[in-house]
């Protein structure tokens, strides 16, 4: 018996990083996936983990494109009982050189599309009885993480805010919402680049190591089952000690 046996999930960014970590832990604990992502590549996540995901185009900026995505998950599986809002950017400017676009870009991505998977994921878990939402923050919503992030950490932290409201806003109505705060992860984007561009980043870890993407997705997993059937409202780092310390 899997963890996840019966429940279908959809997931944003599935193309890499975590959400495609998340997508093959999801389906090895026996759930179906809509995996969904801009660039093409959910199809090469879904070749590679199974028939048990279903690729989709989604642009999470895009109302239509998401309501379209949810969509899909009800009429192919016929419910949708977790949906994972990872997909994101990252790109940092200091704030003195700050241009109107960047905000724009970053906040449509990090927490526009947040709002919108949980707008169209909430109304359809609504008719079928609840389910979970699980959205992808960062340390850097919890606190200034490194130069350059100011408006990354603005959109994370409102990410942790609208997480929270939706908590208390559908929790009667069987609708459960957490908050996933990832440290640095060696994901394709943070990689070999980060290690390159932030060195020290991995000794502000208590656990002094970059994380992997499955260890963030293992997280989620079990946030979705129903072994976390009291967990709601959470914001939780999985940094490897990263928040814990005071500088």
């Amino acid at each position: 018996m899997g963890l996840l046996d019966g429940k279908v999930a959809v997931i944003t960014g599935a193309g890499s990083g975590m959400a495609k970590a998340s997508t093959k832990v999801f389906v090895r604990e026996g759930a179906r996936v809509v995996a969904a992502d801009i660039s093409g590549a959910q199809k090469d996540t879904a070749a590679e983990v199974g028939e048990a995901v279903l690729p989709v185009h989604c642009d999470v900026t895009k109302e239509d494109d998401v309501a379209a995505m949810i969509e899909t998950a009800v009429q192919r599986f016929g419910r949708v009982d977790a949906v994972l809002n990872v997909a994101g950017i990252g790109v940092g400017l200091p704030i003195t050189d700050l241009t109107m676009d960047h905000y724009d870009t970053t906040m449509n991505v990090d927490l526009r599309g947040v709002l919108l998977g949980m707008k169209h994921g909430i109304r359809a878990m609504l008719r079928t009885g609840g389910g979970t939402i699980i959205n992808w923050s960062s340390v850097g919503g919890l606190n200034g993480s490194t130069k350059g992030t100011s408006v990354y950490s603005a959109a994370k932290a409102g990410v942790i805010a609208v997480t929270k409201a939706a908590a208390v806003e559908y929790g009667p109505q069987g609708v459960r919402a957490n908050a996933l705060c990832p440290g640095f992860i060696l994901t394709e984007v943070m990689g070999a680049a980060g290690l390159r561009d932030f060195p020290d980043m991995v000794e502000k870890a208590a656990l002094r190591r970059a994380g992997e993407p499955h260890e963030v997705a293992e997280v989620a997993a079990f946030l979705a089952s129903d072994r976390a059937s009291f967990v709601t409202g959470a914001v939780i780092p999985v940094d490897g000690g990263w928040a814990a310390h005071l500088a």
